[in-house]
């Protein structure tokens, strides 16, 4: 025979420290099922670009039937010795991107180290260092990037000694400060001050010990 269960439902605010902390568990759980580093992309894209990095991509098929080139980005983390990020590019030497970098991220002395680097680097030789970093493995991190660095010269000459380890390093380095970004990002979304707000904005309801209803 149907019966009618009655159950008090709580908004976020009502519950118990207990409860929300059960409530945070939930979302915890499922909340980050979208995207959620979107912007911490399009700001490496907008760096790369300053440096003279041209990030790889790959065609994604869309719900409406159609694609878009998405750039060659890959992460994992953040709680494994071997998480880490690293990309896919081609690089070769861009004019004044030291100024462009600063002007970018004014306060950001990581990738002015960086920009400065490859500049150093590409005037010993002329201008003329390119690489290609791909991935190679199944894990993400910068040691996950094959690189490989020539100088086209027209006149056949040899790069500087140094100029293979400087590049090599430097896009390591840009990798390591991806992961940083993504690290951060993720834990700001990860807070308890960014958790409430969002199940507040969403007025999820709770049982009284913090498990979602509905």
């Amino acid at each position: 025979m149907p019966a009618v269960i009655e159950t008090t439902v709580y908004q976020f605010e009502e519950l118990s420290e207990g409860a929300k902390e059960n409530a945070r568990a939930w979302y915890r759980e499922g909340g980050f099922d979208y995207d959620w580093y979107e912007f911490v992309f399009e700001d490496f894209s907008r760096i790369c670009e300053c440096l003279g990095v041209r990030l790889k991509t790959s065609p994604v098929r869309l719900v409406g039937g159609g694609t878009r080139d998405e750039p060659k980005i890959h992460f994992t983390g953040f709680w494994s010795q071997g998480d880490g990020a690293c990309f896919q590019a081609y690089y070769s030497y861009r004019k004044d991107a030291p100024r462009a970098i600063r002007d970018y991220a004014p306060n950001d002395t990581a990738l002015h180290a960086i920009a400065d680097g490859l500049q150093a680097i590409q005037r010993r030789n002329f201008y003329q260092l390119r690489a290609d970093a791909s991935h190679r493995g199944h894990y993400y991190h910068e040691y996950c990037m094959a690189i490989s660095v020539e100088r086209e010269s027209p006149t056949y000459q040899d790069m500087t000694s140094d100029a293979e380890e400087t590049v090599i390093e430097a896009l390591r380095d840009l990798a390591r400060w991806l992961y940083r970004q993504l690290e951060s990002e993720y834990n700001a979304l990860n807070s308890d001050e960014a958790v409430d707000e969002t199940i507040a904005a969403n007025a999820y309801s709770f049982t009284a010990t913090g498990r979602r209803f509905g």
